[in-house]
């Protein structure tokens, strides 16, 4: 219970800040789009913090890594919830993913050496409800709090529970603690990971609210990430001890398989970064309501994901996961026919829920394909990588998403207006009691609305063609030989 409570602490953090952006973004004065680098910047330093777990294990043993990373999580929570400014919330959200990062894996791991073989099955499907229920409960009980206490409390939440489990640590886990092995540690390249990731995410982040290239900084932060990846590529192939073995990507089957997880994972993060902010923002919904919608898609994943468990080893994965995709592809495109600026709530959740359904059918099976086409020498590292690439894809994906939605949506508005013939309705609300600037205030107001969801449609619509596509990659891999051990997985 400990192992899973932490294991779902952290998840929940993933997605718990997502329908609270625009009370984040109210309360500190900042755009709506500048209250999404609280969600960006947690996942580019998980996944930044995932590649050295392993080392960490080993240098200093599972055990005191685990709580170490417990307990930094929670203080780095306080903080957050006791930033008065855009800045330091970022700052402790960073501090949070870097001791996030770990515990995960460390979970798992510690979970798999707790249990003899016997009953790792069942104490591992325990620990993968949490990780299901996570992202399910997270929008709703982000909501909920956001709505009637204050932001602040989605991070105050975790610090109780992380002091819970701390202390649960250090009087049941004990017995677990690895031997501690002095390995080296490629810093060269841990730096230039850092450097090259940090750039880029930045400006992505920043990118809008600077017209992009015609700013000099977006300029010298794009030409230093392409600088420090070339750099970062070239040390890492020819490093003995690499943090991240891109020699992997030489195995068609793993990387194949990899991008169409980024396409798939990275697509449905941005959904979920995306739709509660429309909702909220255009149609009116409460943090509550927004999170109750997006939430729909985890609700029903967990009513199968015990099918798809069973259905791994009987069924080619491939087929599982192209039709899981395309599945998910479809659904994308129902959400550009039918959600409007006055959709009620089923046409909202329905989508959701059917899309849920398929989630289980490539998650799973995905991961058997990527780390069944390697060595099993091999596996700990490309299940390393596969979870750096899964959590990069999701955040640079959430940035890029809401560009382009804000950009869909200025064109859109544009050529409303642009078609505009106000004179009539001018004269109705004229007769209905409005002056004539309050006149011009509702059209603006309509104009937005309607801008807002044709640009939210063409990011579906976009999706669409990414899940497609993703669906397609999914059969240049091979078809793995053998049960495929997924330990080191998450």
């Amino acid at each position: 219970m400990v192992l899973a409570l932490s294991n779902f602490m952290v998840v929940l953090d993933m997605t718990i800040a997502n329908v609270s952006v625009p009370h984040i973004a109210g309360d500190l004065g900042i755009s709506a789009s500048q209250g999404t680098w609280v969600i960006t910047s947690y996942a580019v330093s998980e996944a930044i913090c995932v590649p050295l777990t392993g080392w960490l294990a080993q240098r200093f043993g599972a055990v005191r890594v685990f709580i170490a990373s417990m307990a930094g999580f929670g203080i780095f929570s306080l903080l957050c919830g006791l930033s008065p400014t855009l800045d330091m919330l970022v700052l402790c959200r960073i501090g949070q993913g870097l001791c996030g990062g770990p515990i995960m894996p460390m979970s798992q791991a510690l979970l798999l050496r707790l249990y003899p073989p016997e009953m790792r099955a069942r104490a591992m499907g325990t620990w993968a409800m949490t990780t299901l229920l996570g992202p399910a409960l997270g929008p709703i009980l982000g909501g909920t709090i956001s709505d009637n206490w204050s932001w602040h409390w989605i991070f105050f939440i975790n610090v109780p529970i992380a002091v819970m489990i701390s202390l649960a640590a250090i009087a049941l886990l004990r017995p677990l603690e690895s031997e501690k092995i002095k390995l080296p540690i490629d810093t060269v390249g841990l730096v230039l990971l850092v450097f090259w990731i940090g750039c880029l995410q930045i400006m992505l982040d920043i990118g809008r609210e600077h017209d992009w290239f015609s700013d000099p900084i977006v300029i010298g932060l794009a030409i230093c990430s392409f600088v420090g990846f070339v750099v970062f590529v070239i040390w890492e192939l020819t490093e003995d001890h690499p943090v991240v073995d891109l020699r992997l990507f030489a195995n068609r089957g793993f990387s194949f398989g990899l991008i169409a997880l980024s396409l798939c994972f990275g697509t449905y993060f941005a959904s979920i970064v995306v739709i509660p902010q429309w909702l909220q923002m255009s149609m009116g919904y409460t943090a509550t309501m927004a999170g109750l919608v997006t939430a729909f898609t985890a609700m029903s994943a967990l009513t199968t994901s015990a099918i798809a468990a069973r259905m791994v080893g009987k069924v080619d994965p491939r087929i599982m996961v192209s039709c899981a995709m395309a599945w998910l592809g479809l659904m994308a495109l129902w959400r550009t026919t039918h959600w409007t600026a006055d959709a009620d709530f089923w046409t909202l959740a329905l989508p959701q829920m059917i899309q849920g359904i398929a989630m289980p059918f490539f998650i799973v099976p995905l991961t058997t394909i990527t780390l069944g086409a390697v060595h099993p020498s091999q596996v700990a590292s490309a299940a390393g990588l596969q979870n750096f690439v899964r959590t990069m894809a999701s955040a640079i994906a959430a940035s890029i998403v809401l560009t382009l939605w804000d950009n869909a949506q200025r064109v859109s508005r544009s050529e409303i207006v642009s078609n505009l013939q106000p004179d009539d309705t001018l004269r109705d609300l004229a007769n209905s009691g409005f002056q004539t600037s309050q006149g011009w205030q509702v059209i603006n107001n309509l104009a937005d609305q309607q801008a807002l969801a044709v640009g939210i449609n063409h990011i579906f619509l976009l999706s669409c063609f990414a899940l497609f596509l993703a669906a397609a990659l999914v059969w240049i891999t091979p078809k793995p030989k053998g049960p495929v051990d997924q330990s080191a997985a998450h």
